[in-house]
């Protein structure tokens, strides 16, 4: 958990800051969506890979190597001399992003009790959410005190944590195979169900030919509509998490941007306890149709952002659109593709993500740089109406005959 909270907060940290880093150290336009979102591109590339290996080594070695990596673009983000180099620090931030994201959440599964499961990856959900929106408003303050450079060592400093965090668990995280071996006989559920649902899952690859042997070993199709109608959602939320502080500058908002993070988080903590039973009654469809309004709303609230007032109802906003979404979405990705799918399902999912993350913070700096900047969320205001053209084309993949209500 510490590990968890640790990777993300450091990670968020700078994520917010990094348009403004940029353009102090030089970096114009284009440039500055480019720096923001060149480590989710590189996740994008590096997540099925670090999947995959995974399954053949241990999850320490893996989150460990992606710990030491955070350490690294940290301090090589403290020291950045120019928007080049930040850039080359932006690379080894999403090699470690995808090992880290990937790695933990499976880790984490695999050291909880089977009886203890929900409740166990719950918490992890959460711990996760809350270093997402308590990593920028620490960053958005700090910065403000001591500047940049002095944040990121701040950053660092988290990295160091996360891992001694990662070599004091005693499980290492053997892949599932290995530890099969190690502990024949003892009848562990957990192990020997993880164990014929991969050569389940390995026969079906197989059977299926080398073309898509490769395909599947990275997305699951009937998943990837759906993952499209999220990038939408993420997309304008991650252009927001990147580039809300310099917005707010340059359009004289005089409004405590960083109390926007903490405020997110709030709203969707109580949201997720509020509405846990909702998620199991209502469809896909009726939750869509809700989080694009109100992610509409929270986009509307931020272009109109003149008190604080207004900030709180767009934090809020943000809660019920993207935050409910998210949830929405993942559960659905694995209704369509079925249990005996499910981490591919969740593979794909993330490709949405990431692909978002890519998109907005390339869009936001466009916009930022290039656009007046009256128009830069009534632009990304059009990835709602996007999102609804996506929905309705593939209806029929999104809700299958089984689930459709």
């Amino acid at each position: 958990m510490a590990a968890a909270f640790c990777y993300m907060a450091s990670n968020m940290i700078g994520t917010p800051l990094m348009p403004g880093y940029a353009g102090e150290l030089g970096a114009t336009g284009t440039v500055l969506g480019v720096v923001s979102g060149m480590m989710s591109f590189v996740s994008l590339f590096c997540r099925p890979i670090a999947g995959n290996l995974a399954d053949r080594l241990s999850k320490r070695l893996i989150v460990g190597v992606g710990s030491a990596l955070y350490l690294v673009s940290s301090l090589w983000y403290a020291f950045a001399t120019s928007p080049g180099s930040l850039i080359a620090a932006r690379m080894v931030n999403g090699v470690a992003f995808a090992c880290c994201s990937v790695c933990l959440a499976t880790w984490m599964a695999t050291l909880l009790p089977i009886r203890h499961m929900g409740a166990g990856m719950g918490l992890y959900g959460t711990v996760n959410a809350l270093a997402m929106a308590i990593g920028p408003a620490i960053g958005i303050e700090v910065q403000r005190l001591v500047g940049y450079r002095a944040t990121f060592l701040m950053s660092a400093v988290l990295a160091v944590v996360m891992v001694a965090a990662v070599l004091l668990v005693r499980d290492g995280g053997r892949p599932v195979g290995a530890a099969a071996r190690g502990a024949a006989g003892d009848g562990d559920a957990r192990t020997d169900g993880a164990r014929t649902a991969d050569g389940g899952a390995e026969s079906a690859v197989r059977r299926a030919g080398p073309p898509r042997r490769l395909l599947g070993a990275v997305i699951e199709p009937r998943v990837l509509p759906l993952a499209l109608v999220f990038m939408l959602f993420v997309a304008p939320y991650y252009a927001t998490q990147s580039f809300v502080v310099e917005y707010a500058a340059a359009r004289g908002f005089h409004v405590a941007v960083s109390l926007f993070f903490p405020l997110y988080a709030l709203a969707l903590l109580i949201l997720r306890i509020t509405l846990r039973d909702l998620f199991d009654r209502k469809s896909f469809r009726f939750f869509f149709v809700a989080c694009s309004a109100c992610m509409l709303a929270a986009l509307l609230c931020l272009d109109l952002m003149a008190n604080n007032a207004v900030l709180v109802a767009a934090a809020v906003l943000t809660a019920f659109g993207y935050g409910v979404m998210s949830s929405a979405t993942q559960s659905q990705a694995v209704i369509i593709a079925g249990r005996a799918h499910a981490g591919l399902a969740n593979s794909t999912y993330y490709v949405g993500i990431d692909l978002g993350m890519t998109l907005g913070s390339l869009l936001g700096g466009f916009l930022y740089g290039n656009v007046g900047i009256e128009w830069f969320y009534p632009v990304l205001m059009l990835s709602m109406p996007l999102a609804w053209v996506i929905y309705i084309a593939a209806a029929h993949i999104i809700h299958p005959a089984h689930t459709r209500r």
